[in-house]
């Protein structure tokens, strides 16, 4: 669907069977999970309210949908079975956008919206409500009167009555004026909140900018946040922060809360962060990530490029992709050396990635003290190092910003930015 990016109606999503990628039938879409944006901004689309077999309703994000073809929906198969609960910043599209009367910005005339459509962004995850479907009209005793008045399809700008500044003040207003805002910056502003208004934020904060947000926070801040959510939420975000910032926040909890949040993480993050957790702290294996960008001999430099693009990834992570035997996940079979992108874009895509890496860059011991750190850094002039164990086996990548962090006085977020005065009106 990403190629083409076709619009698809929601109305016709409704009850449509949803599959895994071995095509059994896993549930059917009940609704759809937006979240609106001011000025006029095409709405996000979060996810799908699937219907289990067992009645239970659940939340699928759209990262996880993989194509959306004629009366289907097809999933990576990675489900999430937790109970869907809807947040304050986000809307059913089913069950509050439809039927809903708003306003033509051009004439000021009130239509009913009778459908929206959705469209992929291309050549990216993110998907939005582009269009919106819409009869003139009046209203007749209480209903609207059936049959009569024009229908049209128009921009999602080209109506008024959707928009969070309409709907009062409090943690969505104060959300949507910093939607823009870096996740550093972002922070830097949650830091200055009152507790209340920081865990009100937080709470409607998507689970994968609530990550983001936590890794540049203070421990102390981090722990506030993580201790006001709910035990399931709190594992979900786990995931979807990096693990190496993970452990960093689990090992600050007491152990029987740390547990109990593993126990609830999907077997392999949990396993991955357990990992993490197995090393000192301020050493390559404390301190490294556990999903750098893993390549064999025989990928090609296109490939390569195209793990590089991933959105997801920071820009230290994509500086460089790492040449290894299988297995491709972390620990890795033989490390055999690495390549930085300036070099993928030297040699011609179909390249072998064998053929043109850097074989005589060691890679650090697990142990490797912060000093040696950041002096191999400053020797080869790099953002991120490969962490490498006795057998030969790569065991993730410390980054610079990692190194950063822990050489910094600990203090130093209490720095004031240029928006650290703007947080201080934001109570």
């Amino acid at each position: 669907m990403a190629g083409s990016a076709p619009r698809v109606f929601v109305s016709h999503l409704a009850g449509v069977a949803v599959f895994d990628p071995n095509g059994d039938q896993v549930g059917r879409v009940r609704d759809l999970v937006a979240m609106l944006r001011v000025n006029r901004r095409p709405p996000r689309l979060l996810g799908l309210v699937v219907e289990l077999s067992t009645r239970r309703r659940i939340f699928l994000p759209m990262t996880r949908v993989t194509g959306v073809e004629s009366g289907q929906v097809i999933t990576t198969g990675v489900l999430n079975v937790r109970r869907f609960e809807q947040r304050p910043t986000e809307r059913l599209v089913l069950g509050e956008m439809l039927d809903r009367r708003v306003r033509l910005v051009e004439t000021g005339e009130e239509v009913t919206v009778l459908d929206v459509s959705v469209q992929q962004l291309p050549a990216r995850r993110d998907w939005e409500i582009d269009r919106v479907f819409v009869r003139k009209g009046v209203e007749k005793r209480g209903a609207f009167r059936r049959g009569k008045g024009e229908t049209l399809t128009v921009d999602w700008s080209a109506v008024d009555g959707f928009f969070l500044e309409e709907q009062g003040q409090g943690a969505e207003n104060l959300l949507a004026t910093f939607e823009q805002l870096r996740p550093a910056d972002l922070a830097n502003v949650l830091h200055h909140l009152s507790p209340k208004r920081r865990a009100e934020v937080a709470a409607a904060l998507t689970n994968e900018r609530l990550a983001d947000v936590l890794e540049e926070l203070p421990e102390d801040d981090q722990i506030e946040i993580l201790g006001k959510l709910k035990e399931e939420r709190a594992a979900d975000v786990l995931e979807e922060m990096d693990p190496d910032d993970a452990a960093d926040l689990l090992g600050e909890l007491p152990e029987e809360d740390k547990e109990r949040l593993l126990a609830l993480m999907r077997p392999g993050d949990a396993a991955d962060v357990r990992r993490l957790m197995a090393y000192e702290d301020r050493t390559a294996g404390g301190l490294m990530t556990t999903e750098p960008i893993v390549l064999r001999p025989d990928a090609t430099i296109a490939d390569a490029l195209a793990r590089v693009r991933n959105p997801d990834l920071s820009p230290a992570l994509a500086a460089q992709v790492y040449v290894c035997r299988p297995p491709d996940e972390t620990p890795t079979g033989k490390y055999l050396g690495t390549i930085h992108f300036q070099r993928l874009l030297r040699d011609p895509p179909y390249t072998l990635v064998g053929s043109v890496l850097d074989e005589d860059l060691q890679g650090l011991s697990p142990g490797a003290q912060l000093p040696e750190i950041a002096g191999f850094f400053a020797t080869y002039d790099m953002v991120a190092a490969p962490v490498v164990d006795e057998s030969g086996s790569l065991l993730g990548a410390v980054t610079v910003d990692d190194v950063l962090d822990h050489m910094l006085p600990d203090d130093w977020r209490e720095q004031e930015f240029h928006l650290a005065g703007e947080a201080n009106h934001a109570d």
